[in-house]
Parts: structure tokens; sequence; C-alpha cells
């Protein structure tokens, strides 16, 4: 959920701190005090293109910054990994910085972000449905993905996904294939050979750098044979060794503490030095038994490098990465059909067809079973909305062909009369319309959706009385399990907020100023009361405006 919004510079407002609370959050004001400022801030920082009228006059830039809630949300912290961004436990801030110019810098926990960066990590945060034709429910995939949703077919969406690209890219490197036959089975077969070749050889992991060490140690053994016995002879075997020099000394000095105790320091220093270097001869002395000359094998060891080394010039690789070169061959062996060739990869094909339609078969009737319950729901609760008789359904239309998203197309289409024909909602809905269908359609699916954080802008425009009081209160009930935020000019709805936020503009020396700020209980009252009586407001107006709000 959205937790903070801070703004600087930004278009009327020179500096403005907002805390936001769960539930329902409304936004009320005079018109042209700059209500939809949250809104036009929200879009920049979820990755809206901006230019330089966003900001202030006579400033050099505008600030603007969101901090998120994400505890709720393991696919924004997945998607923070993957691509890079730190991870700030359950919280998400994103900064924007927008010049005079109109260029501008993201970021995401202080890292620098592109604006596709900002869009793909926004669809998990917020959702703002208005009077404008971007918005989410006109898009075919967001329609999709909201019915995939109720259906709880997510993840089966997701699965059929993959296996049509498994589908598709075995298809593709068939046709491929059948195309060049002469080619395709010219590099099967070539493939083939080199596995064989390289296979052959039996090629132990690390075997190239094990057998590196090995030579250079058997090739130079005479050399390390005389010079372990040179420094053994000085360490401890022969007459004038360090060895006994070292307890000589030791022994003298040890005489000589009685006189000076301040010597015994010194003796404690030679006692280490005598202990290690008792440790390095005994370390010596092992290395020095396993030392041997020892030309079979060196002979046995040249012989394998040099044909590691010439199968690795061979195909221009280094013996080091024979093992992966062969891995690499194999992999793509398989893929051309193994040994079996076009026969294997024309049943492999097949094989991934039956899978994907299998899977988006039973996604279809996922769907069909969850459209008709959604269609149902969301024109009984149109009803509510001002929109008598009309009625909205969820149109599945068979595809020719398949598709990534499965076997049809998802469309929501609408009719403004019961005798009207269904026609596609972004050819029919006016925006006030399409803003009530948008919470009929939230509040059906509130318990399925993930979005966490939803915005209605005006979604009050074209209705009043009675008709304003159950959209105050489905509202309400959304926001039960969402955090929502309502720019309304309607006191029923404006009474039905838990937290209240008012908008207002004032003229300054340095130009037109709007704040944002929130209502206690007594200045709430005063402001519904403002929308309820216009510029005169009575003690009759107050009265009827703390009714509402109890």
């Amino acid at each position: 959920m959205l937790s903070a919004l801070h703004l600087r510079d930004f278009v009327i407002v020179r500096e403005l701190d907002l805390d936001f609370a769960n539930g329902l959050t409304v936004l009320t004001g005079e018109t042209g005090a700059g209500k939809s400022i949250i809104i036009d801030a929200l879009g920049l920082l979820l990755g809206e293109r901006a230019d330089a009228g966003v900001v202030r006059h006579g400033c050099e830039r505008a600030e603007l910054s969101a901090e998120f809630a994400t505890s709720n949300l393991p696919q924004v912290a997945a998607w923070l990994s993957e691509q890079g961004f730190s991870d700030e436990g359950d919280q998400l801030l994103i900064r924007r910085i927008i010049d005079a110019s109109g260029k501008s810098r993201s970021f995401i926990n202080g890292s620098p972000a592109t604006l596709n960066q900002l869009k793909a990590v926004g669809e998990w945060l917020v959702d703002i449905h208005g009077q404008h034709a971007h918005q989410s429910l006109l898009r075919h995939d967001a329609q999709r993905e909201l019915v995939d949703a109720y259906a709880g077919a997510t993840n089966l969406a997701r699965d059929v996904a993959k296996r049509y690209q498994h589908w598709h890219s075995l298809a593709n490197e068939l046709q491929s294939a059948e195309q060049n036959a002469d080619r395709f089975e010219a590099e099967r077969e070539r493939l083939q050979w080199q596995i064989d070749e390289i296979g052959g050889l039996a090629i132990a992991a690390d075997e190239w750098p094990e057998l590196q060490a090995e030579h250079k140690r058997l090739h130079h053994a005479a050399s390390l044979i005389e010079g372990v016995q040179s420094g053994l002879d000085a360490l401890s075997d022969g007459d004038d060794n360090c060895q006994s020099w070292l307890a000589t000394v030791a022994h003298r000095l040890s005489q000589l503490a009685q006189y000076d105790p301040a010597i015994n320091e010194t003796l404690e220093l030679l006692a280490g030095a005598e202990a290690q270097l008792s440790e390095s001869v005994s370390s010596l002395r092992h290395y020095a038994d396993k030392l041997e000359l020892d030309p079979d094998r060196l002979a046995d060891v040249e012989a394998r490098m040099d044909a590691l080394y010439r199968t690795g010039r061979k195909y221009r690789v280094d013996p080091s990465m024979l093992v992966e070169q062969l891995a690499e061959w194999q992999a793509r062996l398989a893929e051309l059909g193994g040994e079996e060739g076009l026969d294997a990869l024309r049943k492999q094909v097949v094989d991934a067809e039956a899978a994907f339609r299998q899977q988006a078969e039973t996604l279809s009737k996922k769907r069909a079973k969850a459209a008709k319950t959604l269609s149902k729901l969301v024109t009984e609760q149109m009803q509510t909305l001002a929109l008598s008789g009309s009625r909205c359904e969820v149109v599945l239309i068979e595809q020719t062909q398949p598709a990534a998203f499965g076997l049809e197309q998802i469309e929501l289409q609408t009719a403004n009369h019961p005798a009207s024909p269904l026609r596609p909602m972004a050819k029919v809905a006016s925006g006030g319309e399409l803003s009530r269908i948008s919470l009929a359609l939230q509040v059906v699916t509130s318990q399925v959706a993930n979005v966490p954080t939803l915005i209605f802008d005006e979604v009050d425009v074209g209705i009043g009385g009675r008709v304003a009081e159950i959209v105050g209160r489905l509202l309400s009930e959304l926001g039960a399990s969402r955090q929502v935020l309502c720019i309304t000019h309607l006191p029923q709805v404006a009474a039905c907020g838990a937290q209240h936020l008012q908008v207002a503009k004032a003229q300054a020396k340095d130009g037109v100023h709007s704040s944002i700020a929130q209502l206690s209980h007594e200045q709430r009252i005063e402001e519904i009361a403002r929308m309820l009586g216009g510029l005169e407001i009575t003690d009759t107006t107050r009265q009827h405006a703390a009714e509402m709000l109890a």
C-alpha cells in the first residue's frame, strides 16, 4: 500500500508531505484547487512521461517520492532481486527528479531506474481508475488477468504461456530442420561424431589443471629432491644445522636468565621459533618421502596432456573447457532429436502441443465458469450505480490460432440498454460510466485482485442522492480489504472516508500554491457542510453534515 508521498516544487505545490492510512481516503476541495495533483504525481512516479510543465514556475526542478509497504507483495521482492535493486525489507521507495528542461532521473530504493522499470513495478502497486482512456480496464491483457485472478487461474495461465513458448520454440526448430534437411542432418552427424570423439577421452572434471600440476612436479622431480634434501641438511641433518645452533643459543640464554629475568621474554620467543622450526622440518621430511623420480608416470602424463591439447586445438577450445564443450554439444544434439533425428523432433513438437492444449483447455473451462459468475455479479452491482438497465458480460472469443494466453481472447462488453447489443467496453462506456463499471468490478473481485492500492478519480460524475450514498458505501466496503483513494465532489461519498484530505489553493507573492491537509472530525463537518450548502453554511447544514458522518 501507499504509505507516504512527498512533493516539492511540483505544478502549484511548493512542498507537501502526506502519510496515508488503510481503508478509504477521500480527497475534496473546490474545483481547480488541484485535487488531481496526487494522481498526476503517482502517474509520474510509476513511469508516465514528464515534461517541463510539471516544474513549479521559477524553480529549477520538481522532486517527487513515494513510499510503499510491500510486506504482502512477494512478487515485488522477487522482481527487485531480479533487476538488481537493493531490498529494503518491507518498504519500497520510488523517487523522481524532473528539471526545468523536462529531463528526469528516476530511482528505486536509491538506485537509478528506467521508466520501463517504474512501470513494471507500478503494476503491482497502484491501479488508477478514472476518466482516462489509458486506464487498465480498457486493456485486453488487464481484462484477461482480472478474469484469471477471479477464476483462481493465474498460475495456470502462466503455465499455459510457458508451454506455448516451449511448443513454438520446438516447432520453429522443426520447420528450420525440415527446410534445411541436408544441413540439419549434417549438423546432427557432426555433433554426434564430435561427442563420440571427446566422450571417448573420458575427461574428468578438473583433470587438465591437475595434470598440469602433476607434470610440473614430475618434470622437476630431480631438482625438488635435491632442493628438499639441501633444506633438511641446513635445518636439521647437517653438522652445522639451524636446530643445533638454536638449541645452543637457547641453552646459553637460559643460564644467563638467572642473572636478569628480562631475558625470559627472548627465551619465550626462541621457544616458539624452535617449535615452528621443528614443524617445518617434519613437514619437509613428509614431503621428501613422497618425492621420487618416475619417468614412466611422467611419460603417461605427457601423453595424456598431448591428447587433450591436440583435441582442444582441433576444436579451438582450451583443454580445460573440453568438458563444458561436450555438455553444450550434447544439449544441442538433444534439441535436434538426438540420435533419432527429425522423427524424434517431430514427436517432441506433437507432445509439446498436446501438453499445451491440455492445460489451455483446463484454463478455458475455468475462465468460462468465472466469466458467467462475474458477468452476473457485476451486472447486479451496476444497477445500483445509476446504470439501471445496463449490463456487463465477460465474453470469451475463440482464437483461430492458439496464443500464449490460451485458446480464447477475453473481452469485457457492455450494453447501456436491455435491447442494445453488447459492444466492447471502450467503445460504449463514457468516462463516468467507465469509472462506475470499474468500481463494480473492483468490489466484486476485491478478494482476488492483487494490486493493494486503488485510486478512483471522480467516480461520482453524473450521479447524486441515493446512488451517491451507494457509491460511498461500496468504496468503504472495498477499503476493508484494499487501500482506496477517491477524489470526489459528493458529500455522500466524502462522509464514508476513514481519512479525509482537503485540497486548497491560495494566492502568494510568488504565485498560486496548492496545499493538502488531513481534516479532524470538526473540520470534516465544515468541509462536508460546504459541499452540501455551497458558500453559505448554516447550522442546519452543519447538523446535516454531522449526521452524515455519524
